[in-house]
């Protein structure tokens, strides 16, 4: 495979990265603005807790969404490549997220208010299914592979800089304005801007290449599987629950220490609201930075030991997370949420290229679509529900803190299971077992 041109590369790096950057923060002001203004806007007739549930059960709406976007990006994705679906896919995101800005509320539209809450959530679900696919790939399959965990953890970091301006703004917004003026109108300000970061980043996105890994298999008329998640599942099915049981900690410990702690910390915690999102913004701004240096670290070491690091990591500081928050200082409530995103950034760093280098390349975008994006429902999608639950049955963090440690037992079992995949070739027609097998694949799908 021929190494891309290092300003080709960084090009490439930089189109995935703002576009990422701009679908989460799409994603992540939904989860943000539940947590803080929907239970209010769109649940009024219920009491505070009862109506924050069912704004995460309307968040997580967006997660079932995920995979089915998975698969119809994924097929088309290894049909046709990878650069047309992710245009696609920003504009489904940023048209949803504009439009929930516009949103009438329960008062004004009563029961039909929630109800179309629900479906542009749907709709960002199955946009964001199809968009980190894409993103990963195109990067992966750039540039030396030598580097490629380095690289591939560009678009990752775009999940905390996406949280990073989410949060940020709504911070903004929450400190120049009373809190009544922000409930009325002011946190539409934040999905409003929606629309000119998917001008900016949709104009950045049509300028890069295919890529060039999936231009060598059309150049060499390796056929596509007429239904690609087909030849998954038969035979990469092993590598699916591989990817699976990884995302469980990544996912779930995210959404506890980025979501669910909004929560935590102005209820139970009775913490202001700034203090908890600035918090958050700045572990983000710091995860951010990390994502890319525990990405390098997985091409010296290998994706596996980097990984389990950050899943044992996640197990052990859901401990020390909420004892934390409970002090109400600030600087403790930071370093809680900051060093709860650094371990989760050893996952989430080396992530992008292990699932990458599991499947072959006419059915990659389908593979670790369909990976990833299952996981999210059984992880990240329920994972504030859950925690909510069990604090309001508990009246404690521990079962909280125990849910975390159960999925990182989950994601080590995977991690441990797998096999190391940091020096595969993702120009191979079949990495896991040679050409023959990948013939096989094709004539069968």
């Amino acid at each position: 495979m021929a190494h891309t041109p290092p300003a080709r590369i960084g090009k490439v790096v930089g189109a995935s990265l703002i576009g990422t950057t701009i679908e989460w923060y799409d994603f992540f002001l939904y989860g943000s603005a539940a947590a803080l203004v929907f239970n209010k806007l769109f649940f009024p007739t219920y009491d505070e807790r009862v109506g924050t549930l069912l704004a995460f059960l309307t968040y997580a709406v967006g997660f079932v969404a995920r995979p089915l976007g998975g698969l119809v990006f994924g097929h088309y994705g290894d049909r046709l490549g990878r650069k047309r679906l992710l245009v696609i896919s920003l504009l489904m995101m940023g048209g949803a997220t504009f439009l929930i800005g516009l949103l009438p509320t329960y008062a004004t539209l009563g029961v039909a208010a929630p109800l179309l809450l629900t479906l542009l959530r749907l709709v960002q679900g199955f946009a964001l299914g199809g968009e980190w696919g894409g993103a990963v790939l195109l990067v992966s399959e750039h540039g030396d592979p030598r580097n490629r965990g380095f690289w591939a953890s560009w678009p990752q970091a775009g999940a905390p800089g996406g949280n990073l301006i989410a949060v940020g703004v709504l911070a903004l917004l929450a400190a120049v304005q009373p809190d009544d003026t922000f409930l009325a109108w002011g946190w539409r300000i934040a999905f409003l801007l929606s629309g000119v970061l998917v001008l900016i980043g949709l104009w950045i996105r049509i300028t890069v290449t295919e890529s060039p890994v999936f231009q060598e298999a059309l150049a060499r008329q390796e056929p596509a599987p007429t239904a690609p998640i087909l030849g998954v599942l038969r035979h990469h099915w092993r590598d699916v629950l591989v990817a699976m049981g990884a995302r469980m900690a990544e996912n779930v410990s995210y959404y506890i220490i980025t979501a669910f702690v909004l929560v935590y910390g102005t209820t139970t915690a009775g913490l202001p609201k700034g203090t908890v999102l600035n918090a958050v913004l700045i572990g983000s701004a710091i995860h951010f930075v990390t994502i890319p240096l525990w990405g390098a670290l997985s091409d010296r070491l290998g994706r596996r030991p980097v990984y389990l690091l950050g899943a044992v990591g996640v197990g052990l500081w859901a401990f020390a997370f909420f004892p934390l928050i409970d002090t109400k200082n600030f600087a403790l409530v930071t370093v809680a949420v900051t060093v709860g995103l650094v371990l989760h950034g050893a996952m989430y760093g080396p992530q992008a290229a292990f699932f990458s280098e599991l499947f072959a390349t006419r059915m990659r975008y389908s593979g670790v679509s369909i990976g990833y994006q299952l996981a999210s429902i059984a992880a990240g999608g329920v994972a504030p529900l859950i925690a909510v639950a069990l604090l309001d049955a508990y009246g404690s963090s521990v079962p909280v803190s125990v849910y975390v440690v159960v999925a990182a037992v989950l994601t080590v079992v995977a991690v441990v299971a797998s096999r190391e995949t940091r020096d595969r070739d993702l120009s191979a027609i079949e990495p896991a077992s040679g050409a023959a097998r990948a013939a096989v694949i094709t004539k069968e799908a």
